[in-house]
This record gives structure tokens, C-alpha cells and sequence, in this order.
């Protein structure tokens, strides 16, 4: 079997992406196609940590307005990822793969607390770990915690799971000319306000730690496994 070029990786996935076909909630085809895809990476040994938003049901900045206070918005989206992940979980299991739901806010009674010590353990014992409920704070996206669990946890990369190819110099919605960049430095991608693919604080926190992302699309198949086996997957930011 071929070799990974990582040991340990964490995926960030955006609630909109899970929402697949639909305009809002879960669309579980694309769940279970996530799970067949990652199940392909989990075959090569590598460790797994994932991290899913919640955009498809609330995004808080954009609901904290009339007489809603910031906090509880952004608390609702965490809620909002927490809901994802619990799908996840029971369709990653259904799919043979073995999955453990860690939150970080307090909801005992439907996962398990998360702490650096369990998620480790839960890797080591090749399960996958989704971590939900983000940083478990407001103001601080499910990219920032993304970013900050990647370090927590020593994993070697980042996967930026988007819905498209990787960075381009422009948004190729709006422009047919738009170029794909194969790799770019994290100053390029916090300098240039066209560069939307991650929240800034992530990728600030990215720079000052030396971890690496990758921008990618995942609805293209064995695209993680070719991140993975052949490197030339998206755009690499580092």
C-alpha cells in the first residue's frame, strides 16, 4: 500500500458543504460519501481529527442583530456544529468506521466532554475524532478552532474543505479568468482582501505557528487520498 506523506491530518468541513443538495440542514448522501472517502484515508493508518461548521442551519455573526446579542449567536452556531457532528458520527459508524464525538461544550448526555488526553487516546486506538461545538467561545470561528486543534493535537496539516479546487487569485463564481494558485505564503493570503477562503484570525494563527493548510475540494473523489499519496491536491498555504 502506498505511503502518506502525513501522519496526522485534520479536516475542516463547512456546515453549507454538509448540506449538500439542500438549501439548509443535512444531506445525508453527502455524508455517507464523506464517510467513504475518509474511510479510504483511515485504511493508510493516518490519524483523523475533523471538524465540522455550522453554517447550514445558523452562522452567528450574521444573526446577532435585533436584540439577539452576539454571544448567543455565535453559541447557537456552536450548537449548530454540535448537531452536525452528531450526524456525522452515526453515519461515519454506519459506514464501518470507527468515530468518537468530543464536544466542547457541555452536552454530556449526547458526547463525550472533549480534553486533550481523551482525543489523543481515541486517536491512538485509530478512531476518528470529530470535535464539535468549535473553540466552545464567541468571536472565534470553527476555521480558528480548527486551526487551534490542529496544533493541539500535533497534527501535521490542515485540509480547508471547500467548493472549489483550492485558493484563486480572484472568486471564480464572479470571474471566468480566475487562476488557481498552486501554493501561496500565509502573508499573500492575509494581505490580499480577495482571499476569502479562511477567516483571518485562522489563518494568523496558522502563520504564527508554522502549520500548513490545504485548500481543497472534496466533492472531487480521492481527493483526500491524493492530498495524502501525491501532494498536488489544492492550494497549499505556508
Amino acid at each position: 500500500m502506498s505511503h502518506a506523506k502525513y501522519k496526522r491530518i485534520l479536516i475542516k468541513i463547512s456546515g453549507e458543504q454538509l448540506a449538500g443538495k439542500f438549501d439548509f440542514g443535512v444531506d445525508p448522501d453527502m455524508a455517507h460519501y464523506l464517510a467513504l472517502e475518509i474511510k479510504k484515508v483511515v485504511k493508510l493508518g493516518v490519524d483523523i481529527v475533523i471538524i465540522v461548521g455550522g453554517g447550514n442551519m445558523v452562522r452567528g455573526a450574521q444573526i446577532a442583530r435585533k436584540g439577539i446579542k452576539r454571544v448567543t449567536a455565535d453559541q447557537m452556531g456552536m450548537l449548530s456544529g454540535l448537531i452536525n457532528s452528531m450526524i456525522l458520527t452515526d453515519i461515519f459508524e454506519s459506514e464501518g468506521l470507527k468515530v468518537r464525538c468530543l464536544s466542547n461544550v457541555f452536552a454530556d448526555q449526547i458526547a463525550e466532554p472533549y480534553s486533550y488526553r481523551r482525543a489523543i487516546k481515541h486517536l491512538e486506538s485509530g478512531r476518528v475524532v470529530i470535535i464539535a461545538g468549535g473553540t466552545a467561545r464567541p468571536y472565534f470561528s470553527h476555521d480558528t478552532a480548527a486551526v487551534s486543534f490542529a496544533l493541539e493535537l500535533d497534527a501535521d496539516l490542515v485540509l480547508k474543505a471547500t467548493k472549489v479546487d483550492g485558493v484563486f487569485d480572484k472568486d471564480p463564481k464572479k470571474y471566468k479568468d480566475a487562476q488557481k494558485l498552486d501554493s501561496i505564503t500565509f502573508e499573500q493570503a492575509l494581505s490580499n482582501s480577495k482571499i476569502a477562503v479562511m477567516d483571518k484570525a485562522a489563518l494568523g494563527l496558522a502563520m504564527e505557528q508554522n502549520k500548513p493548510i490545504i485548500v481543497f475540494n472534496p466533492l472531487e473523489k480521492d481527493n483526500i487520498l491524493n492530498v495524502l499519496l501525491r501532494g498536488d491536491v489544492g492550494t497549499l498555504i505556508n
